[in-house]
Order: structure tokens, then C-alpha cells, then sequence
């Protein structure tokens, strides 16, 4: 998502804050105001869905944790590592997105589930730039069984095991099905955004790229040197 991804990026992350907030009421955010930036979204598809293989084997999820806030993001199969920062609700009611001068951090919706802690903790980050990919560019490549590392600021890192990568389509986008948890009192975590491909005449993505993890592993803050 760039500075000129107002819709798609208002369509996504307004959905997350009023699927906190309200449990799942289904809105689709503000109208676009600008045209697309350099680079394309991936373009899996309005309505693809990745989901889990055959044959891929899970491990058993961890019970939940005390939650703590997260402080960086680690995706090791696409090559992210980067900063994670609070965001709480724009003046439009959307979760204000990380500042588009910043397209390698990416966004917490603070007032939600903190990483860890029992329910779907929310990241978001931006798809591209003008000119060029930004931290989630690769999201949609991720694939059941990867893992997603989450430091928390009591310096423990939770693992998360990716269990389910899709893309909606902005017409379909069902948010208990996107927001809610996969299994109740699990700790789980979803990585979001934009996806499909970009609609001139709308002038917006067309789908969502949603990925899927739950807990599986905490280690200590003093753990983390020995790995």
C-alpha cells in the first residue's frame, strides 16, 4: 500500500479496527482519492485460496501466555525482519496505518490482542510504495507450516506456525471468518494486506491477502542469544 492507496488501505484497516471493536460488523472503509503507486500488489486472485496443503504437518498449538506488546516481526521464508509499532484509530474510526515515509515497519492495532495473549492479534503493513515493494509485498507467498516470530517487549519471542493463507475478495470479505479466531482460547496472529490486483476504475485492490498463525513456541528473553 502507498500514499496513493488511501481505499485500499482505509477498506483493510478499517475492517480490522470495526472487527475489534464490534465483533466482525462488516464495513469496507473509505472511497478512494488517488490512483496506484510504482510497483503491483501480488496478484493472486480476488477470491484464491493457498489454505494448508496435503500432507504438510503442523505442531500442536501452545497454550496462550501472558501477552505483551510486540516490538518486531520476523517472517524468515519471504525475508521480513522489521520494526512493529502501536497503532490506534484515525479520525475515520480506521486503524491508522504505519506512516507511509516508513514502508519497512509495520503496524499492531494496539487497543486489540497483544501477541501471545488468548485471540487474533492484528498486523498490517503496506504492500508497496510509488516506486517500489514495502514490508508485506511477499505475504501472499507464505505458506502453511512457516514460521512467523513475533519479539515482545518482556523480550521473549513468540513463534507462531502459519496454518492457513488466503486471499478475499473485496466483495466476499466476511469478517468473523477473517477476524475472529480459528479456535476459541487459542493465541493466534493475522498478517494483512492488500492483495488481488489494482482496480483503476475503482481505485483500490481487489482482495485482502489474510495469513493465518498460531502460537507454538515461546522462548525466554535470555533464550534468544543461545538460537
Amino acid at each position: 500500500m502507498s500514499s496513493e492507496h488511501t481505499s485500499g488501505t482505509g477498506r483493510l484497516l478499517t475492517g480490522v479496527a470495526w472487527a475489534v471493536l464490534l465483533l466482525g460488523l462488516w464495513l469496507w472503509g473509505r472511497e478512494a482519492t488517488d490512483g496506484p503507486g510504482g510497483s503491483s500488489a501480488p496478484t493472486t486472485g480476488d477470491v484464491a485460496a493457498v489454505g494448508r496443503p496435503l500432507g504438510v504437518p503442523l505442531p500442536p498449538a501452545h497454550d496462550p501466555v501472558k501477552a505483551a506488546a510486540p516490538r518486531r516481526v520476523e517472517i524468515p521464508s519471504i525475508g521480513v525482519a522489521a520494526p512493529v509499532v502501536p497503532r490506534g484509530l484515525d479520525t475515520a474510526g480506521a486503524v491508522d496505518p504505519p506512516p507511509y515515509d516508513r514502508p519497512g515497519t509495520v503496524g499492531w492495532f494496539g487497543a486489540g490482542v497483544q501477541p501471545g495473549g488468548p485471540g487474533a492479534a492484528l498486523l498490517v503493513g503496506h504492500v508497496d510504495t510509488e516506486s517500489k515493494p514495502a514490508v508485506f509485498y511477499g505475504l501472499s507467498a507464505t505458506r502453511p507450516g512457516e514460521k512467523v516470530r513475533v519479539t515482545r517487549t518482556d523480550g521473549s519471542v513468540a513463534e507462531f506456525t502459519i496454518d492457513d493463507v488466503q486471499v478475499f475478495g473485496r466483495d466476499r470479505f466476511d469478517a468473523h471468518k477473517v477476524y475472529g479466531p480459528r479456535e476459541a482460547g487459542r493465541a493466534e496472529l493475522r498478517l494483512i494486506t492488500c492483495g488481488g490486483t489494482y482496480d483503476r476504475k475503482a481505485r483500490a485492490y481487489t482482495a485482502n491477502v489474510v495469513v493465518s498463525a498460531y502460537l507454538t513456541d515461546v522462548r525466554p528473553a535470555a533464550a534468544r542469544s543461545a538460537t
